[in-house]
């Protein structure tokens, strides 16, 4: 019809029409206006020539409308499929509208891993890991699936991002495939899906090689060669004293490298490094023996000569940034060495192993392990500060010399 008004068409006994449209007429009509079909469906035709689906319905007592979508999409059966749907939904009471809007409320993947990027920012250890998280899903998971609703991603989608990477990069992939299931328990908290398809694809992955190759360590009889080796290089002076830091103290280089001023009391000749930086989220003292307190006068003079005035240990060369982890693990490879900064925490173990008779637990509360068995922990309530210390300035005395004896730190 030319004027615009809805089609006039033939009603059964009164009441509204059953089936009026057909397919042809759905295809050809151009003039703008409402056609109705039955159950309240009718075509609705813009003066631009779009055509689309709409219900107009009673729900819960009040007359609504429904979009139900565009020809080009949803053909005349399947409108008239929804319709009927609709219809007998609000009959029984429900409301078909608000869960459409519920639906389309429902984000994509990547709009849930956002989400979840956001929410558990706060608990991660630095902001390297909190980068690792979104940069792993932007690299093998969101060109895949990134676009499809949180509540109807499938484990053919797990898979299909998964399979390329699962041998040939099995760590990767691992963690992949843990961060897809973080989103996904997210999702199922929402209340828009009832499982977790990253958590029921172990029997169609093939077997990975098991753990991965530990990190390369330095044998501690050649400890006293590799220190003085440091100590001869031509790197800037702060960053031989961090990695001797890293060194003397078994600790992490993320510890090491973030150090601040206020948290170091030389006169005590004590170091306490805050929960929010150490892996097991406790504070951890550290004793410095004489070497390190002495390095960190050293660090100290250098950072007033620099004129800095961040609180950092070993600031970069970047206002108020840290050294890179980059730069003390390229310092060991312009060494020679063949081994990782890490691996000093192994050099330490191995020789309070073999070259002291100070208990494990001493050991393991020097490298800031937890306690595993949580009965044990919980009567562990000391940090075993004073046999450490002794612990660690005798593994200081070791960097200046080549020590073969057992060292009985007990005898004292």
């Amino acid at each position: 019809m030319a004027d615009g008004k809805s089609q006039p068409l033939a009603r059964k006994s009164g009441q509204h029409p059953e089936k009026a449209l057909s397919a042809a007429f759905v295809r050809t009509v151009k003039d703008p206006g409402k056609y109705f079909d039955g159950h309240g469906l009718f075509l609705k035709v813009e003066p631009s020539g779009a055509k689309r689906w709409v219900q107009r319905i009673v729900i819960r007592g009040k007359r609504r409308e429904i979009g139900l979508g565009p020809v080009s999409l949803l053909s005349l059966a399947e409108a008239r499929e929804a319709a009927l749907e609709n219809r007998k939904q609000a009959r029984s009471g429900g409301d078909p509208l608000s869960d459409k809007r519920a639906a389309n409320a429902v984000p994509s993947f990547e709009e849930a891993a956002r989400k979840v990027h956001e929410i558990h920012r706060p608990s991660w250890r630095n902001p390297k890991h909190a980068a690792q998280f979104l940069a792993t899903l932007e690299t093998y998971v969101f060109p895949r699936m990134g676009r499809v609703r949180v509540s109807e991603v499938s484990t053919g989608d797990v898979l299909a991002v998964l399979t390329p990477i699962w041998l040939t990069k099995p760590e990767t992939a691992r963690r992949v495939r843990q961060r897809i299931g973080t989103v996904l328990k997210w999702a199922v908290a929402q209340g828009w899906r009832q499982d977790n398809p990253a958590d029921a694809i172990s029997a169609a992955l093939p077997r990975q090689e098991k753990g991965q190759e530990p990190r390369k360590s330095l044998p501690y009889p050649d400890l006293p060669r590799f220190m003085a080796d440091l100590r001869a290089t031509k790197a800037s002076d702060l960053t031989k004293l961090a990695l001797e830091l890293v060194i003397l103290t078994a600790c992490r280089s993320g510890e090491v490298r973030l150090a601040r001023w206020d948290e170091i009391d030389l006169d005590r000749a004590e170091w306490t490094i805050p929960a929010e930086r150490m892996k097991a989220k406790k504070p951890h003292r550290v004793p410095l023996p004489e070497r390190a307190v002495a390095l960190l006068l050293e660090a100290k003079a250098l950072g007033e000569r620099m004129g800095d005035t961040s609180g950092l240990v070993f600031p970069g060369t970047k206002a108020g940034k840290p050294i890179s982890d980059m730069t003390l693990t390229k310092l060991v490879k312009v060494m020679g060495y063949d081994v990782h900064v890490h691996g000093f925490r192994s050099t330490f173990k191995v020789w309070a192993q073999e070259r002291t008779n100070m208990p494990r637990e001493v050991t393991e509360a020097a490298l800031a392990h937890t306690i595993q068995n949580k009965a044990e922990a919980a009567y562990a309530r000391s940090d075993l500060f004073e046999k450490r210390r002794k612990l660690m300035c005798s593994w200081s005395r070791l960097s200046a010399r080549q020590d073969a004896k057992v060292v009985n730190l007990l005898a004292a």
